[in-house]
């Protein structure tokens, strides 16, 4: 077999589509110590590759002892919730070459939640507020013998709130829920908004009035943070806004 030529290796070298970035991860282990530090890992990355998959990298081949959550990788489990250059993001969906890897690329848990290490939080009063709002369909009378029917225009009614895969980026980007983490927070609001505009739902009333608490919708600042950070565009504030106003004029 021939040996490649110097002009040839440079050329391959050129044309690879690889390059070197910084991941700056804030890393916490409470079997090592009460304080959270900085620590830096260069790797090789195609830009077009995803944040996960530079974690991935590192995990993998740097540092096993790098602790982060993520499942299905493709942006529908929303277990890789993360703030990645000071923005809630999905790892998973965030891609090299959109966040500047040409200054150090920064990772760190989410905030307003315990960090348990590194990049995982304690989820559990997240999904506490969640089960809170009653997320789920509330009939009376028999079990149906086919399908609850609903029309195409009631169903639009709430059809963006379905949307949400509990990833808690919305909630973890409120300066309320940081500040106070009783607030429901605008994850929990947003899926008692699918059920509260379902006309096939006899229990807005009650979870009305589950968020008619003092820590419910009404601690509500309208920053617009939680709809920034949604990465499946729900129009969080909007639908706040549609359940505050279903509070005052009980009408839904």
């Amino acid at each position: 077999m021939a040996t490649p030529t110097l002009d040839k290796v440079e050329a391959e070298s050129a044309a690879s589509p690889y390059i070197t970035v910084t991941f700056r991860i804030r890393r916490f282990n409470p079997e090592v110590s009460d304080q959270a530090e900085w620590q830096d890992f260069q790797i090789e990355i195609d830009p077009k590759e995803r944040v996960l998959d530079g974690l991935h990298k590192i995990k993998w081949n740097l540092d096993g002892t790098l602790t982060f959550r993520r499942s299905c990788a493709h942006g529908i489990c929303g277990s890789d919730a993360m703030r990645i250059n000071g923005k809630n993001r999905l790892a998973c969906k965030t891609l090299i070459k959109d966040i500047n890897p040409e200054k150090p690329i920064t990772v760190e848990a989410i905030k307003g939640l315990t960090v348990m290490k590194d990049l995982i939080v304690d989820m559990e009063p997240f999904f506490q507020a969640y089960r809170d709002v009653m997320p789920f369909l509330v009939t009376k009378g028999n079990e149906p013998t086919r399908e609850r029917l609903q029309s195409a225009e009631d169903r639009e009614r709430f059809d963006d709130t379905t949307k949400c895969i509990l990833c808690a980026a919305c909630t973890s980007s409120c300066p309320v829920f940081w500040n106070d983490g009783q607030y429901f927070g605008p994850a929990a609001i947003v899926n008692a908004h699918r059920f509260i505009f379902d006309s096939r739902d006899e229990a807005g009333e009650q979870r009305l009035e589950i968020l008619n608490d003092k820590d419910g919708v009404w601690r509500c600042r309208t920053t617009f943070n939680c709809t920034d950070a949604c990465p499946r565009g729900i129009e969080v504030t909007k639908a706040i806004q549609e359940v505050k106003r279903a509070l005052i004029t009980r009408r839904f």
